[in-house]
């Protein structure tokens, strides 16, 4: 007999009409086969993914969507539909429950950001940071009264340099070439001196491989005034770090051991013995569903050990044991709080409109130490001028605790160019400002860096007015050229040079050196420019291809050299096309 032959490319062969579904072989084995392969994938993404197990967490509900889409596509291949139209109804009938779950997570989310947002939330999000007012001149402190022994002199791009060069003493430790210096650098108080601390990574995975039974053996260290770099070696190994893989990548540790908690970024900290940590903010999401993040705590797990200890952000203002934490609240939390605290405090709508008593950060931020604690330093533009300051915060990165003061001036990228301005003529690129406390006098400190990143010299630049400024090549110098050039406009200022720290230049090739360099020769070529508003002279000798630079503020008798004339400079250094000179006494 023949096969009884049957059109199923068409709908309503069959009384009633709609697709003819029809099941494949086995398909009972074939769902249990879903199944368990659906479960293998989903162990696996958590595993690399370590979404928290929270209603408040995003990544929860794109995992969970992820699975259940996984779950369909691998339904659809089982049950052959992707090799003939003939399944596809089965398979679109089987994963109806998978695709429903998949909408009700999609609107979960969607109602979840809708209650979230700050358009009907915007009190709320002006509410989430606590900031007063404060008064510059009397709780800043004043940099001249500590010989300004608390003011960074290096960037991150600076350390970066820095700690690339501290891995040579790794090859007396016999581990030649096998890591590298992890990108990312935490500014802390050591022993009540700013330090940046910078953590190591295996080259690659081959690295990790033959180096893991010992783990990472050290971490860097350095001081940002003297600029000393050292590196730490740490007994037993760092067993734990953000650079390490599978069970001992701190990540994943901290979610096993807190599978539903939110977790910042971890953030590498040392206490004053110089044990290695990494603190890790619990956060939760204060306003509906994903808005408003904010730390409630902190998780303390020890690098060597993994032995991990929970904190509530009460503990952490209040134990005094817990004072050598730094860093709880990561930077761009902070002002990303400080944003919504100047936006949002006149309703959203006035954010939009009317934009009354509205104000922002602006671009970039800094750290100043003080009071043994980290703070985050942020300048404050209006929304509707962003051309000038209309003052700035410092909030505590350990407590939070934020303080608004009114000063009005330069923003810091102005006085960033005003600091480059003065040095033009070596294109030295100026580090983000710092403001200093300076007799009372908001002032902006940078490092003068050259093409490799390595400070040359240093700038102060007056927050009011910031045509006022003054560059030296060492901070006793740029000092004694501001208060100069202060005193000049009518400011006056009591700040003594005797006791400042200078680099000793013995740790870094970025420390400026104690040492002068006598260069003496005939005189071949004069050029002049006016830098800042003052006369540059340039010298070429016949015993050297550099030009020498000689301020006629500082030596005015360069004004009477020509060419031919036998001189003397004294330099600090040999090596550049234009170098900083002054005339031997």
């Amino acid at each position: 007999m023949d096969p009884i032959k049957v059109d199923f490319s068409q709908e309503g062969n069959y009384p009633g009409g709609g697709e003819i579904v029809i099941p494949p072989e086995k398909k009972g084995l074939k769902i249990i086969i879903n199944i368990i392969v659906t479960a293998i994938a989903a162990l696996i993404g958590y595993y690399f993914y370590l979404p928290a197990m929270n209603f408040k967490s995003i990544e929860m509900y794109i995992f969970f969507a992820a699975i259940f889409a996984f779950y369909c596509g691998i339904n659809y291949i089982t049950s052959g539909a992707l090799r003939t139209q003939d399944y596809t109804p089965y398979a679109k009938k089987s994963s109806r429950i998978p695709m429903l779950i998949i909408g009700l997570i999609v609107i979960v989310v969607v109602v979840g950001y809708i209650v979230s947002s700050v358009v009907f939330r915007a009190k709320s999000y002006s509410n989430i940071i606590d900031v007063n007012t404060g008064t510059f001149s009397q709780e800043v402190t004043d940099s001249s009264d500590d010989s300004f022994s608390t003011v960074p002199r290096i960037d991150s791009d600076t350390t970066a340099v820095m700690a690339e060069r501290a891995l040579s003493e790794l090859s007396e430790m016999g581990y030649v070439s096998q890591f590298t210096v992890q990108p990312s650098y935490t500014q802390i108080n050591y022993k009540n001196v700013p330090v940046r601390l910078a953590t190591l990574q295996y080259s690659n995975i081959i690295k990790w491989l033959t180096n893991r039974s010992n783990r990472i053996p050290a971490y860097i260290r350095i001081d940002t005034i003297t600029q000393k770099t050292e590196l730490v070696q740490i007994e037993g190994g760092m067993q734990y770090s953000t650079a390490d893989h599978f069970a001992h990548n701190v990540k994943r540790h901290l979610r096993f051991k807190y599978p539903t908690y939110l977790f910042a970024a971890p953030s590498f900290e040392t206490d004053d013995e110089g044990n290695a940590y990494w603190i890790t903010a619990r956060l939760d999401k204060t306003i509906g569903l994903f808005g408003g993040t904010d730390a409630i705590g902190a998780v303390i797990c020890n690098a060597v050990t993994g032995e991990c200890h929970e904190y509530t952000m009460e503990e952490i203002k209040t134990d005094e044991s817990l004072a050598w934490i730094d860093i709880v609240y990561s930077a761009d939390l902070l002002v990303e709080q400080y944003d919504y605290y100047g936006t949002y405090k006149g309703g959203f709508w006035n954010s939009i409109l009317g934009q009354k008593n509205t104000y922002r950060t602006t671009e970039g931020y800094s750290y100043l130490a003080m009071n043994d604690d980290v703070y985050l330093y942020t300048g404050v533009t209006s929304l509707t001028n962003d051309e000038s300051l209309t003052g700035f915060t410092l909030v505590n990165m350990r407590t939070k605790e934020a303080k608004y003061y009114t000063i009005s001036g330069a923003k810091e990228l102005s006085a960033k160019s005003s600091a480059e301005g003065l040095v033009q003529q070596y294109e030295y690129r100026a580090s983000f400002p710092l403001l200093l406390n300076v007799d009372s006098e908001p002032t902006y400190f940078m490092s003068l860096k050259d093409d490799n990143d390595l400070v040359k010299m240093y700038a102060l630049v007056n927050v009011g007015q910031y045509q006022i400024g003054a560059i030296g090549q060492s901070l006793t110098e740029c000092i004694e050229k501001y208060l100069a050039e202060l005193s000049k406009n009518g400011i006056k200022l009591s700040v003594s040079t005797d006791n400042i720290t200078e680099s000793d230049g013995t740790e870094s090739e970025t420390a400026e050196k104690d040492t002068t360099i006598t260069v003496t020769g005939k005189i071949t070529d004069i050029r002049t420019a006016v830098i800042g508003g003052e006369s540059v002279y340039y010298f070429k000798l016949d015993s050297s291809d550099s030009f020498y630079s000689v301020s006629a503020k500082d030596a005015e008798e360069v004004i009477t050299f020509n060419n031919g004339d036998t001189v003397t400079f004294t330099v600090k250094t040999a090596e550049g096309k234009i170098i900083p000179a002054q005339i031997a006494e």
